[in-house]
């Protein structure tokens, strides 16, 4: 046994050898997932399922991890991870590479195995999901849970129907039947219910199981053919229900260590037809032993005590067993290896027919013994020995049986005794079977010749009649009647023709020419006399069907007569369409297996045996239209017991009315070249074929005149349109002009508007200037009043500071240089004194200017704002605003005013303060100045005191003797008053006069300037008066 480590890999080999297994277990491989951790740990797998091909397993571990195992490709692939548990998994949907998956959140979810992308997402559920069964087509699916079971379309992958329950019954399973459109739900109770798929109607309830045998079903399992349902519970008891009976019908009892039943499998097989008869049964001790149902053998056992199983599953061929074990790993089984009964051919059904010896032979007198014989065939292994059972034949036996034998080693006779035993051919040797059963030439080169005509002409436009969605089955049935048509003309005026060959044509479109020879044999053999009445319905074969059924079933053809239905109604129908209208594919194939296995007249009893089985129906049927739409739908109608009818009405019609009495043999189609069919009136279809050539000529002029008329109405609707456009050009020209002058016009308006917005805005801006225009002049007039007065504070100062500096330069001079320098010094500073006087008359006549200059352009200025005052008089608003800011401008007048006074009081304090500081400095400097005159008188007084000693004593220089010392005392005592009063008389007189002038002089200046400043004051006052009338008159 090998065994594979999954680990950490998401791709690899499921085995390094060729896998041999022991006939004791049966492994394959033993498939093992555990992680790479220092303590390694062993991921469980949950579940798993087959694919419908049956090579490829899917498989879930608890981590949410899942692997595909392609078995034939002996590849691993890691499609998903999502995180979470798997409840369930479904791998047998329509797209091959999708798979379905149920997680521990209570979704449903679809992934492609090949981009390993998520598809859809579909949720519903509220508990968790445990079983997903997929439609035999692959398009539906149904999830179950413990409280509701969910119908889900898997194109849409929309939830299209919900079964609800109490929670008092539950649910234990609910499932599709193979190949049907049945379901069938399995609730807590034993009770079982089957539906119609498309409409959910219930079709039937199984009865009860009898209370000997009573038990809970809890696992069940099917048979590939639907037909046998398995039941099984907490016993070791199974319940064995025919379906189609709708009873129990066996009761299997399980060995005595099978105490609980968990899970229930059929295994299929090649050669049961879908009936299988082996059911692998697990039980409580994880064993799953597979019992043949039938002979309630026990025929192996996977599985054991120590190595239990958990859950199985079988694949759709039978070949392999996958299980998850309870240690949590997965084991693949080897069926071929495990047990010889299954896939055996069935039993021979020839008996050997052998001679007497000739001693024993009398001339009168034959015996024979009839005896089993076999005829061993070469064997694929010593213990599988399969034999055959045949029949010997002598020469005379072999020529009367030729005719059963068939080409390809087939025979008639058994392949007719095999049909009846299991009611159709199996489906992987059908169309080989049908080739043999029809002697099909397979005339290549003729079939050619056939095709390389092309599409005949009635077939041109078939998609208009027959509208098929495949383009190419459209194609290959557009060649097959093409080709039937140039083989003989009569089948291109049979208008159900494409109704008869479409169904041949679905079955072999990948074999254009055994669909042709399938069609074509048809015709020849089971379609004979169908022409004779051409172009109307074979009215001999719809009279032999009629006479067959007023034999057998006069109540029904009398009921059609009642209604006005004739056989072109409940026959004809049927045999134009060969019954593909009313049976589904697998009903259809199982019919022809027996038509193509019989005579041709068992066509014909097909129609009555299908009458036959529809009575009820049809007896309830009494319009018109209700007989037509029952012959052209399915009904729910068993072929099989359809087919049981036909081989009844074949062995008990009377030979006189039997069809074969008028049908010949059937006669295949001939090697080399197809045989001539010309079963037909052939005048009715060459006048037909006439007919329709003139028509198709007439029709082919027509089309040319109608042409030549579309072309010139084409011309004229070309001609029209080009009118009609440059009408419309015109038109749009005409409102584009309009629209533009329109477009001009509002521009206009827009531009008016725009001017007259902006000539206020210029107003509002001219307003606003002006406004800063009087507030610029006011403070500038601010200014320059205060630039005056500044400039007048500065004259005061310089005029002050510049009297301080000449005094006390003369009176330096004064006191260091003598009478005559201080006179010319005196001389100086009036000589410097009148320029500084004639500088300042010429700044004062500057500034005198200027203010005139100012006055001017205030002038000028306030003549500007009187015109724009009346050019602006209508803006009452505005007027307004400017009274006000008059009104501002008066009272800030009347504040400069208040301000001149003040102003004007503290001058005159400063004044006074300053003359009286004058008179103190005046009071000093003659205090100072007679001080000085004094000291000269003393110093001149000496001087001459010595001059005229000097003199007396170049006049007397003998005669003094007096010593100086008593001179000075006498002088110093005797000082003469009258000359120091004379010389201070003097100084004081001259420094008098000096002062004078200068107070004179300055007292003038200051009596001009006060007169201008008060003259530009009442100037300023007179204007601004007569600025705050003009409002108020303009105003009034």
């Amino acid at each position: 046994m090998q065994s594979t480590e999954l680990g950490n890999k998401e791709s690899g080999k499921i085995w390094h050898r060729k896998p041999c297994p022991a006939t004791r277990d049966g492994i394959i491989v033993n498939i093992v997932h555990s992680t790479s951790d220092y303590l390694p740990k062993v991921l469980r797998f949950l579940n798993m399922a087959f694919d419908s091909s049956g090579d490829c397993l899917i498989a879930g571990d608890h981590q949410g991890n899942i692997y595909v195992f392609d078995l034939n490709g002996n590849r691993f692939n890691l499609v998903q991870r999502t995180a979470q548990a798997c409840t369930a998994l479904a791998f047998n949907l329509h797209r091959k590479s999708e798979f379905l998956v149920a997680l521990a959140d209570y979704s449903i979810k679809c992934f492609d195995t090949v981009t390993k992308e998520l598809v859809s997402w579909m949720r519903g559920h509220e508990s968790s999901v445990f079983s997903i069964s997929v439609h035999a087509s692959g398009r539906y699916a149904i999830t179950t849970s413990s409280d509701t079971a969910q119908l889900w379309d898997l194109d849409t992958f929309q939830r299209k129907r919900k079964l609800n329950v109490l929670q008092s019954v539950g649910i234990q399973k609910v499932f599709f039947l193979p190949l049907s459109n049945t379901i069938l739900s399995c609730f807590k109770d034993n009770s079982i219910f089957a539906w119609e798929c498309d409409t959910l109607f219930c079709k039937y309830q199984l009865p009860a199981p009898p209370e000997s045998s009573s038990i809970l079903y809890k696992v069940f399992a099917v048979t590939r053919d639907g037909r046998m349902l398995a039941a099984g519970g907490k016993s070791n008891h199974l319940h064995l229900w025919c379906l189609e009976a709708k009873q129990l019908f066996r009761i299997i009892q399980m060995p005595t260590k099978v105490r609980a039943i968990r899970q229930l499998e059929f295994l299929p097989d090649s050669f049961d037809a879908g009936s299988n008869q082996v059911l692998g049964v697990l039980s409580q001790d994880g064993i799953m032993r597979f019992v043949n149902i039938q002979t309630c053998k026990l025929l192996f056992e996977v599985g054991s005590l120590d190595e239990g199983i958990s859950s199985s599953a079988i694949s759709p061929h039978g070949r392999y067993i996958a299980s998850i074990m309870e240690n949590g790993s997965l084991n693949i089984y080897s069926v071929q290896a495990l047990t010889q009964e299954i896939n055996k051919p069935p039993p021979p059904l020839v008996k050997v027919i052998e001679d007497v010896p000739k001693s024993k032979l009398n001339a009168g007198d034959l015996k024979m013994k009839v005896t089993s014989g076999r005829v061993q065939r070469p064997a694929k292994a010593r213990e599988s020995k399969i034999q055959t059972r045949i029949l010997k034949q002598d020469l005379t036996g072999h020529c009367e049986n030729k005719e059963n034998e068939l080409a390809d080693g087939l025979n008639k006779k058994r392949l007719q005794i095999l049909l009846k035993g299991y009611g159709e051919y199996p489906t992987k040797y059908r169309m080989f079977i049908w080739r043999s059963l029809l002697q099909l030439p397979e005339n290549h080169t003729a079939f050619s010749n056939l095709i390389d005509k092309g599409i005949h002409a009635a077939f041109i436009n078939l998609q208009k009649k027959y509208p098929i969605k495949s383009r190419k089955l459209l194609r290959i049935l557009q060649r097959t009647l093409s080709a039937l048509a140039h083989w003989s003309a009569i089948f291109s005026e049979t208008p159900y023709l494409p109704l008869l060959a479409f169904p041949f044509v679905k079955l072999f479109q990948n074999n254009q020419l055994i669909c042709f020879e399938v069609v074509a044999t048809l015709v020849i053999n089971w379609c004979q006399h169908w022409f004779e009445y051409f172009p109307n319905p074979p009215i001999n074969i719809l009279s032999m069907i009629e006479n067959v059924l007023a034999f057998h079933d006069k109540k029904l053809l009398q009921h059609f007569i009642d209604h006005d239905i004739t056989s072109q109604l409940y026959a004809w129908p049927l045999l134009e369409t060969v019954f593909s209208e009313v049976l589904t594919r697998e009903e259809w194939l199982k019919l022809f297996d027996n038509v193509f296995s019989n005579h041709p007249s068992f066509l014909l009893m097909t129609v009555v045996a299908y009458n036959i089985c529809s009575r009820a129906p049809l007896l309830n049927c009494n319009l018109k239209d209700d007989f037509e739409y029952f012959f052209h739908h399915r009904n729910n109608l068993d072929i099989s017991v359809v087919i049981r009818e036909v081989y009844h009405l074949m062995d008990t019609t009377p030979a006189d009315i039997h069809p074969d009495r008028m049908l010949n043999v059937f006669v295949s189609l001939t090697k080399g070249q197809y045989p001539v069919f010309n079963q037909y009136p052939k005048f009715i279809v060459d006048y037909q074929t006439q007919e329709r050539e003139r028509i198709r000529s007439d029709e082919l002029d027509y089309l040319r005149e109608r042409q030549t008329v579309e072309d010139m109405q084409v011309e004229v609707d070309q001609q029209r349109a080009e009118d009609e456009a440059w009408y419309q050009k015109q038109e749009l020209l005409r409102k584009a002009e309009e629209t533009r002058r329109e477009m001009l016009l509002q521009e206009e308006e827009k531009m008016i508007q725009q001017r007259q917005k902006l000539a206020a805005v210029k107003r509002e801006l001219k307003v606003k200037e002006i406004h800063l225009q009087d507030a610029a002049r006011r403070r500038f007039l601010k200014l320059q009043q205060d630039q005056r007065e500044m400039e007048l504070r500065r004259l005061d100062d310089e005029i002050e500071r510049k009297n301080l500096t000449r005094n006390q330069e003369a009176v330096a001079k004064e006191m260091r240089e003598d009478a005559d320098a201080y006179r010319r010094k005196v001389d100086l500073e009036e000589h410097m004194f009148h320029k500084l006087i004639e500088t300042d008359q010429t700044q004062i006549r500057n500034t005198q200017k200027l203010i005139e200059e100012n006055l001017a352009k205030a002038e000028q200025a306030c003549l500007n704002t009187d015109w724009r005052i009346q050019a602006l008089h209508k803006q009452r608003s505005s007027d307004l605003q400017r009274s006000e800011h008059y009104q501002e401008m008066a009272k800030l007048l009347q504040k400069n005013r208040r301000k001149e006074i003040e102003v004007l009081n503290a001058m005159s304090e400063e004044e006074a303060k300053k003359w009286k500081e004058a008179e103190e400095k005046d009071f000093h400097l003659k205090s100072e100045r007679k001080a000085s005159a004094l000291s000269d008188a003393s110093r001149k007084w000496f001087l001459e005191k010595e001059i005229n000693d000097a003199v007396e004593h170049a006049e007397h220089p003998c005669n003094k003797v007096v010593p100086r010392c008593q001179n000075e005392q006498v002088a110093s005592s005797c000082l003469p008053g009258t000359s120091q009063l004379s010389d201070i008389c003097e100084v004081d007189s001259s420094a008098r006069i000096s002062l004078n002038q200068r107070k004179i002089q300055w007292d003038t200046m200051e009596r001009d300037l006060m007169e201008r400043v008060r003259n530009l004051r009442q100037r300023l006052t007179a204007q601004a008066r007569h600025r705050c009338q003009t409002p108020h008159l303009l105003a009034t």
